[in-house]
């Protein structure tokens, strides 16, 4: 009986070992084809730019973007330095994304929870989600004025209703078995809220937060495209209003790069806050 509980456990450890090779293997095989992609990517860039199909105006050679980001890194962009232009892009960006955390989180939790409050917020939400942001930005800019205060604002909607709506969705998705097992036991309300329900939704929380951020960071592109005088987005349209496509490209592969680094970090976050994602 004894050897045959070993044979048993010695399998189950033979079959997890089997397991995590495959999965070290698909994760080696998915690295090689991300990497693969971009030496393609780069390598059709340089062979269509060395042949000369198009103007060097409209697409420049990877060397000429390389070295017009290291001129930029060292003497800056009308006057000011690369890290001026992304230090303004990202105090509007997380600033106002701050804001929508610490609002759209409670807010979205409590409809889900509160079919009252759904009534009051969600209509509003849903009423201003679907508008383009760039469509009522002209108002915010009247109303408060061409500085940051109108940008963060716009940011802010932005960002809040993919929060909003993953707060919301994550509530209604929570089993209502393990909420009622909770009251059984003598919980009382505050305790079924952060014991259960906020553990349960910070999954679909973190989703919402990273589909808010791109939300966000393409709005704000749009919005130092119309009124601003520093920032990545303003640094792209100000080139291309004197052609340089050098400078173009760099800030969209600043923006790309910038982009991947935010999100790496969140996802970096959710499995360090929200370890138990996938086992429960």
């Amino acid at each position: 009986m004894v050897f045959k509980k070993s044979a048993v456990k010695k399998k189950k450890e033979n079959n997890r070992d089997e397991v995590s090779g495959m999965e070290l293997k698909n994760n080696k095989i998915d690295k090689r084809l991300t990497l693969g992609t971009w030496v393609i990517i780069l390598g059709a860039w340089y062979i269509v730019t060395r042949m000369g199909i198009f103007s060097s105006t409209l697409v420049p050679s990877p060397y000429k973007v390389w070295t017009t980001f290291l001129e930029i890194l060292e003497n800056g962009y009308n006057k000011n330095s690369l890290f001026m232009h992304l230090g303004a892009s990202f105090r509007r960006l997380f600033g106002a994304m701050g804001i929508a955390i610490l609002t759209s989180i409670p807010l979205g939790l409590l409809s889900g929870y509160s079919n009252k409050v759904k009534s009051i917020v969600d209509s509003i939400v849903e009423f201003y989600r679907p508008l383009p942001p760039l469509a009522y930005y002209t108002l915010l800019i009247l109303w408060f004025g061409i500085d940051d205060t109108s940008k963060i604002i716009l940011l802010f909607l932005a960002g809040f209703a993919p929060i909003y709506i993953a707060c919301v969705s994550a509530v209604t998705k929570i089993n209502e078995d393990y909420i009622l097992s909770a009251k059984s036991l003598g919980a009382d309300r505050k305790k079924v809220f952060f014991k259960i329900v906020l553990p349960a939704c910070l999954p679909e929380i973190f989703t919402g937060i990273r589909t808010a951020m791109g939300v966000a960071y393409t709005t704000l592109v749009s919005a130092e495209m119309v009124a601003a005088t520093s920032g990545i987005g303003w640094m792209v349209i100000d080139a291309s209003n004197y052609l340089k496509s050098d400078v173009i490209f760099v800030g969209i592969l600043i923006m790309g790069v910038t982009g991947i680094i935010i999100d790496f970090g969140l996802r970096y976050l959710e499995k360090r806050i929200v370890f138990w994602k996938g086992y429960v």
